[in-house]
């Protein structure tokens, strides 16, 4: 059975490890899952058949392709999945995930998995503040934040209030 094709695919290039990283990306975020591993009918110029060229997946419901494309085009922070989250427990279980399984941390919210994609771990609560029709409260959102990696919900909710 062929399964309905979406609109829209994100399609995300791998180094032969496409699988590898929808399995995890399912394992880790509600709402994401393996549709299909699609593996070559026959040998190709550097492949054999059996090989896993692409992964069909979805991660918080948005459907992407893994391809395994080679090393030719890594992974950059110009492309990132934002995952907005409501407490803080939400937040250190996807940003521990990603960071715990060979991934980096960076600044303000953003790390990267052992894959080289970026992931911004971002607080309802930040995304609020910095939203908030007061310049005053956007600032010391924005001041507080840029102190960080991973976004501490109580700091951000300190600097929104001004009791800090």
């Amino acid at each position: 059975m062929v399964s309905a094709i979406p609109p829209v695919t994100l399609c995300l290039w791998y180094n032969g490890d496409a699988e590898e990283a929808a399995t995890f990306y399912a394992a880790t975020f509600p709402d994401s899952s393996v549709r299909s591993v699609n593996r070559a009918p026959a040998d190709f110029p550097g492949g054999k058949a059996g090989t896993v060229l692409t992964v069909e997946f979805t991660v918080l419901g948005v459907p992407c392709i893994g391809l395994n494309g080679g090393p030719i085009f890594p992974h950059s922070e110009a492309f990132s999945f934002q995952v907005a989250t409501d407490t803080q427990e939400e937040t250190d279980a996807y940003w521990n995930a990603v960071v715990g399984n060979g991934g980096q941390e960076s600044a303000c919210g953003w790390c990267k998995d052992k894959w080289g994609l970026s992931w911004q771990i971002t607080p309802r609560v930040l995304s609020e503040g910095m939203a908030d029709p007061d310049p005053a409260v956007r600032q010391r959102v924005f001041e507080t934040m840029m102190t960080m990696r991973k976004i501490d919900h109580a700091a951000i909710e300190t600097a929104r209030s001004g009791q800090g």
